[in-house]
């Protein structure tokens, strides 16, 4: 067993949705290299879940604001 990692995990360029259970604060981050490839994974997810369009990371920075699906949930 060694020591948990301190640093913050980088995260690949392209495109992020956060996939969460309804009402729960955390979720898991999903990339696709393309916007289409993000919106499918959208369209699959959001009638069972809460999903966060989280946008584009170009850089390491991210381009766009985050979309949520429900105007109630929180980061």
């Amino acid at each position: 067993m060694g020591r948990p990692p301190t640093r913050p995990k980088k995260f690949r360029d392209g495109f992020y949705i956060d996939v969460r259970r309804k009402g729960e604060r955390s979720g898991i981050k999903i990339y696709r290299d393309t916007k289409e490839k993000m919106m499918m994974a959208y369209d699959e997810f959001h009638k069972f879940k809460d999903v966060v369009i989280l946008g584009e990371l170009r850089n390491g920075k991210w381009v766009d604001e985050p979309i949520y699906s429900n105007p109630n949930m929180k980061r």
